[in-house]
């Protein structure tokens, strides 16, 4: 009978991985020896594994470029990154190292993208994609960005009292894009997106406001759907109606030359996990060939918003198992040594299940468990694997200290935490390490942030 941790992954997924292989009876992350960062740093611990993010651009610019090469496709490709998903200077600057264009959903996105405009970083040939509701200080933002000669920042129009409110801070003519508000997925407890402008009523909010305006010139067409990028009927359905109010639109606005189809590729969340990017990439560029073809009209630039997809499968957490509680006869609670709402918090908020492995002990007999974290609240738990419904970790032993990681969390988890701040119970935000390659290919490793303290807390709360 196999009842070794190893036996046990071997049995239920394909193991070893791309990203993740075995050595002495400890997990390697893109051959990054995790218990040796264990050693060096402690626990707990986040990290950024920064090669992976220019890896999963360069992945997607490849799928894109054999598909418009197949397809013949008579327009260009342009990958932006979805700054909201991390705004982190060490994502901007390995994610700008790959010739790619950046997304805004607010008006502090602008005062980044003024940074990096003075460092160079970022320069006049890229652009700057403004999403988002905006109001004042976002309006004032991008307009003070424009009238400073970025010409290729492109606010997306939200909604019908945009396009006035820039016109009145903008000092030149300027272009636009203009977001659907999509049609959601029947199960959703809304019927259409709160963001953007209605199926039907974009030709007509063109014609008023924008068609015979010498201001304001009207150059993308914005597209996204709650659900991603999904080989779904209900997917390729939205992408046809988004197509048609282009085409209609096209005809009418010469100026209308991209199609922006927004964000929404999938990562990696289960080692069971499989999607196949390349034939979503070759399909999305046939479709919108055949449509305009058939149309007569001439095919878009294609943009795309990629946020997690860009950054979420460089990120990592480390904890170690503190204690284990039996509560009852059946119940075995694993107690690591921070909190998954404050570290995790999609795991709370949304449920979600990202990739999780012990670190050493993988020789070892496993049993089931619960993990709990560190808060004194009820919700502050991981109770399952994506495809297992369970978690099954080495035994728990005093003796020998049991170390797991979690994987692909560099999106959202630490602005949705509140990185910095205050934590729920005050539970420390933990250190984090950003790991890279040199020119000689050997991993190399910094502390970004120490772990918080008392005095951080205190601070924050007028102590």
């Amino acid at each position: 009978m196999k009842l070794k941790y190893h036996d046990l992954i071997d049995q239920t997924y394909y193991f070893p991985q791309e990203e993740f292989t075995l050595k002495d009876h400890a997990l390697q992350f893109h051959g990054i020896d995790l218990m040796g960062l264990v050693q060096e740093y402690g626990s707990p611990l986040k990290f950024n594994y920064l090669p992976k993010i220019s890896e999963n651009i360069q992945k997607a610019k490849k799928w894109f470029a054999e598909a418009i090469e197949k397809h013949q496709y008579k327009a260009t490709y342009n990958y932006c990154y979805c700054t909201k998903s991390s705004h982190f200077s060490f994502v901007l600057n390995e994610a700008l190292k790959n010739d790619i264009h950046i997304e805004t959903s607010s008006a502090v996105d602008i005062n980044i993208v003024e940074k990096l405009l003075e460092s160079g970083r970022l320069t006049s040939d890229n652009w700057v994609i403004c999403n988002g509701f905006k109001r004042d200080q976002y309006v004032e933002n991008i307009a003070r960005l424009m009238n400073s000669g970025h010409r290729r920042c492109l606010p997306i129009i939200d909604n019908y009292e945009e396009v006035s409110l820039l016109k009145d801070s903008i000092e030149d003519k300027f272009q636009v894009g203009i977001r659907i508000a999509s049609e959601e997925e029947p199960k959703f407890e809304f019927y259409t997106s709160r963001l953007g402008i209605g199926y039907r009523d974009i030709v007509p909010f063109y014609k008023k406001e924008i068609k015979d305006d010498p201001q304001v010139e009207l150059k993308m067409l914005h597209f996204f759907i709650n659900t991603g990028i999904r080989d779904t009927a209900y997917y390729w359905s939205e992408l046809i109606k988004c197509l048609k109010v282009y085409v209609n639109l096209k005809k009418i606005c010469p100026s209308l030359d991209s199609l922006n189809i927004g964000g929404g590729f999938p990562i990696k969340n289960s080692l069971h996990f499989t999607y196949d990017y390349a034939y979503m990439v070759d399909e999305i560029v046939n479709q919108i060939n055949l449509y305009c073809e058939n149309a007569g009209v001439d095919v878009p630039h294609i943009f795309t918003e990629f946020g997690s997809f860009t950054v979420g499968e460089s990120g990592g957490a480390i904890y170690e198992i503190l204690y284990q509680k039996h509560q009852n006869d059946r119940e075995k609670w694993n107690m690591i040594d921070s909190s998954f709402i404050t570290t995790l918090p999609d795991s709370w908020a949304i449920s979600k299940r990202f990739v999780m492995l012990a670190i050493n002990r993988w020789n070892d007999e496993y049993e089931r468990v619960l993990l709990g974290g560190l808060t004194c609240d009820s919700d502050d738990y991981y109770n399952s694997e994506q495809n297992l419904n369970a978690i099954f970790l080495p035994k728990f032993k005093k003796e020998k200290p049991l170390y797991i990681g979690f994987f692909n969390t560099g999106a959202y988890q630490d602005t949705i935490g509140g990185f910095g701040g205050l934590q729920h119970c005050l539970i420390p935000k933990p250190k984090h390490i950003l790991i890279d390659k040199n020119e000689k290919g050997e991993i190399i490793t910094k502390l970004f942030a120490p772990q918080q303290n008392a005095d951080d807390f205190l601070k924050i709360l007028g102590y």
